[in-house]
């Protein structure tokens, strides 16, 4: 099942997405058929997650007994779609995991290129970087000649957890989404660090839906893929990540808890702007559209 958060005159619903783009009102479904069972309706995804593993069952077998035939609903372009999770802590992320990307940055940063990390590197981007899909990102023109793309796969925790191992990770996964990892380089190289060059308001298009795990075999094996102005960017697989999604998990969990609703991008692979020849960066009224197979597309425009 594919859950997102979006908004109906202001206020905000849980739905979900159907095969053919049409977006489910979970909250006002489950307001009218008081037999699901819920502890309480949630309105968005983190309340979806909070409500524990019976939630999702009760859910689907709610959606099978309701007459959906009898109702039209909105196509996925015709609603207000929000963040999927209310952000109350930083993005985890991690850097570097895709070979080809590595050397491509190495290169054009002059460093030799083979030269791989030991250890996963994790930096963060702050709430106030997330946005959903079709929302803006800002082009900070004073202060970036920069402004770059990342296509990422991106975990949903769905449990609370510290020290966990890399047998029991995918135990604490409620799903994927999507994370566009919005860089500006020249702020990541002056400050030394990534942080700054990683938080800019509005640099986390995140979305547009969470995808609860059981529907996904195997996220060590999905396509990844980003466009520009429909132009092919990226493409690769999350088989090319180094640092594998329960690997991941079992390094970031270590004596550092996470908490439902966090959130883990996972790396982006090879083709982002700044390492090509030129480079060709984000300028305003770019459509960038990041892909991964089985979850969707989030599509956001670069804006003054």
């Amino acid at each position: 099942m594919k859950f997102l958060s979006f908004a109906d005159q202001g206020q905000p619903r849980l739905g979900v997405l159907t095969d053919g783009d049409r977006v489910i009102d979970l909250t006002a479904l489950l307001r009218s058929n008081p037999e699901h069972g819920l502890a309480q309706v949630p309105v968005n995804v983190n309340e979806l997650i909070g409500l524990g593993d019976d939630a999702v069952p009760r859910i689907q077998a709610c959606l099978e007994n309701a007459q959906l035939a009898d109702q039209v609903w909105p196509l996925l372009s015709e609603i207000d779609v929000l963040p999927p999770l209310q952000m109350t802590k930083n993005v985890f992320c991690v850097g570097r995991n895709y070979r080809e990307h590595i050397i491509e940055g190495n290169l054009a940063r002059g460093r030799p290129a083979n030269t791989f990390p030991e250890a996963i590197e994790f930096f963060s981007k702050p709430p106030t970087a997330v946005i959903g899909h079709g929302a803006n990102v800002r082009r900070y023109a004073n202060l970036t000649d920069s402004l770059d793309y990342e296509v990422e796969l991106a975990i949903v925790i769905g449990r609370r957890g510290t020290n966990i191992s890399r047998e029991d990770a995918l135990q604490y996964v409620f799903g994927y989404t999507i994370v566009n990892d919005i860089t500006a380089r020249n702020l990541q190289q002056l400050h030394g660090q990534w942080l700054k060059g990683k938080s800019l308001d509005t640099t986390c298009p995140m979305g547009p839906v969470v995808v609860h795990c059981a529907a996904v075999e195997n996220a060590n094996n999905l396509d990844v893929s980003l466009t520009v102005n429909g132009e092919l960017r990226q493409a690769d697989n999350t088989s090319s990540m180094i640092f594998s999604i329960e690997t991941i998990i079992e390094q970031l969990s270590a004596g550092l808890t996470l908490e439902p609703g966090d959130v883990i991008a996972t790396g982006t692979p090879k083709g982002v702007g700044f390492a090509m020849t030129p480079p060709r960066c984000l300028n305003i009224g770019d459509v960038v559209s990041a892909t991964v197979q089985h979850i969707g597309t989030l599509t956001n425009t670069i804006a003054a």
